[in-house]
């Protein structure tokens, strides 16, 4: 079977992992300030705080934008779960914007609808969780622009998009959001075998971030009036998100290969754009924008849309094919738990319509041209 998604582990990240086993620190050590100095280094931000985990991220992230009990979060339905359980989690409510049916990213046009209602009702949300739906940016500056008056939190929930660019810059630049979130599980661009980061170019919000996933505890000098060499405190309350320094380890090898694992992706990706293109499949597309490309996006997943034929017709004959496809995602609202909490079947059509007609294709470094070519040629069996 060819999966759709696979980490690229190599020697260099084994020794690399090995190496740290063999040392005196497995977490608490100097490898994490290492991994996070290398992501903001990378992306162009001031301040990172990595974690255990891209959802430990997405709730540190809500908690440092000050969410909590009273507020409302709004984010995708086009998206996996943590993106909206992360608002939950702080006591706050969670609502959705429906997506872009090109782009498949939020709609500028329903969250300006969306925004101008939620004043008149005085229901403005606290943050968005922006989500960078396969590897290609919202357009963050247009989002900016539409929010600024309303002095809402802007998180880019960049899970899928590290190592993707937008007008220039590295995703995760924050040159448009207060703060990125990214996700090093598996499937991702890179790996930390599970992990995830937090950049801000806001030293406040950094502090917030580092104390929430610690505890909310600091062993900052400057609050310590006994000058006792144990000292450290809690100042609020936080919760263990800690990156070990083994995770850390193989994170750091993996991002050093990240342009490289891009660039094998966009050939990829381009070459599916190619010979998937006389097939009755909706392609990935980023429209008529003139601010978001396709060549700017980090290729997580390469999802198409079937026209013309069942989706789970065409879904189980590939898997039968030995073509490990997969559905990116049912829409969140439409879940039982979120059901239960009044969202329906209807609220928002054009995600619904989408997730109907989704299947992601197997994408990945390490996806051969052989195995490729056998996707797609299971393809045309199936649709003719």
């Amino acid at each position: 079977m060819i999966p759709y998604g696979k980490h690229s582990v190599d020697q260099r990240d084994i020794a690399a992992v090995v190496e740290v086993l063999e040392n005196q620190f497995l977490t608490q050590g100097k490898m994490v300030p290492q991994f996070e100095q290398a992501i903001r280094q990378f992306v162009g931000a001031d301040f990172c705080v990595t974690m255990n985990s891209g959802t430990s991220a997405l709730h540190t992230a809500c908690l440092a934008a000050g969410v909590g009990a009273g507020d409302i979060v709004w984010t995708s339905p086009n998206t996996f779960a943590a993106s909206a359980n992360c608002a939950l989690y702080c006591g706050a409510d969670i609502d959705f914007v429906d997506i872009d049916p090109v782009t498949r990213n939020l709609c500028l046009m329903a969250l300006a609808e969306k925004l101008q209602q939620a004043q008149a009702a005085s229901r403005l949300p606290k943050a968005i969780v922006v989500v960078h739906f396969a590897g290609l940016s919202c357009d963050m500056k247009a989002i900016r622009q539409l929010t600024e008056q309303f002095n809402v939190v802007l998180i880019e929930d960049a899970a899928h998009a590290i190592g993707g660019h937008y007008l220039g810059s590295h995703i995760g630049s924050c040159q448009y959001s207060d703060m990125t979130v990214f996700s090093f599980h598996p499937v991702k661009a890179i790996t930390s075998g599970e992990g995830g980061a937090v950049v801000t170019n806001n030293a406040d919000i950094a502090k917030r971030l580092s104390l929430y996933a610690k505890h909310g505890i600091t062993r900052d000098t400057q609050h310590d009036v006994t000058h006792e060499p144990w000292f450290y405190e809690q100042q609020l309350l936080g919760f263990n998100y800690r990156l070990s320094d083994l995770h850390a380890t193989l994170g750091l090898s993996q991002l050093a290969k990240l342009p490289e694992f891009i660039a094998q992706r966009k050939r990829r990706a381009n070459w599916y754009n190619t010979a998937l293109a006389n097939l009755p499949l909706k392609l990935p597309s980023a429209g008529d924008s003139t601010t978001i490309s396709l060549d700017d996006s980090a290729w997580h997943i390469y999802v198409v849309e079937c026209l013309s034929h069942d989706r789970a017709t065409v879904y189980k004959a590939l898997q039968a094919k030995g073509v490990g496809v997969n559905v990116h995602y049912i829409p969140v609202h439409t879940h039982p738990y979120y059901q239960a909490k009044g969202f329906k079947w209807g609220d928002f059509p054009q995600a619904e319509q989408y997730y109907k007609m989704a299947l992601t294709l197997p994408l990945y470094p390490s996806l051969s041209e052989e195995e490729q070519e056998h996707v797609v040629q299971s393809l045309r069996e199936v649709l003719a």
